[in-house]
C-alpha cells in the first residue's frame, strides 16, 4: 500500500495522525462463530488505536473447524447427567463429541 516508504517515517506519519500500533505476542488467535472456528496458528498480531478505536489486524495459517456438537447432543447428555451445558460441551470437545464417553465422565 505504502511501498517504498521508510517505516520510521511511516511510523512518524502514522504517529502524528494519532494511529498507535501493538504487536501482540500470540501463539494462536481463534475466532467462535455460531457453526465453527477460523483458527489462526503462529499469527503475527498488531493491535492499533487510532482516536479511541482499537482493532486488530492479524496474519498467519488460517484453517476453519466445523462445529462437531450439536446442540440436541449437548442436551441430551445435559438430562442423562443434570450438569451444565458448560460442563457439558468442555466434556464433548475432550471426547471429540462421543456421547458415551461424555456421560461416563459427567456420571
Amino acid at each position: 500500500m505504502f511501498g517504498g516508504i521508510d517505516p520510521k517515517k511511516m511510523q512518524a506519519m502514522m504517529k502524528q495522525m494519532g494511529i498507535k500500533q501493538e504487536e501482540i505476542n500470540a501463539s494462536r488467535v481463534i475466532i467462535e462463530k455460531d457453526d465453527g472456528n477460523i483458527v489462526i496458528n503462529n499469527p503475527n498480531v498488531v493491535k492499533i488505536n487510532m482516536q479511541g478505536n482499537e482493532s486488530f489486524q492479524i496474519t498467519g495459517d488460517v484453517s476453519e473447524q466445523e462445529e462437531e456438537i450439536s446442540e440436541e447432543d449437548v442436551k441430551l447428555v445435559m438430562e442423562k447427567t443434570g450438569k451444565s451445558e458448560k460442563q457439558v460441551r468442555e466434556a464433548l470437545e475432550r471426547f471429540n463429541g462421543d456421547l458415551t464417553e461424555a456421560i461416563t465422565e459427567l456420571s
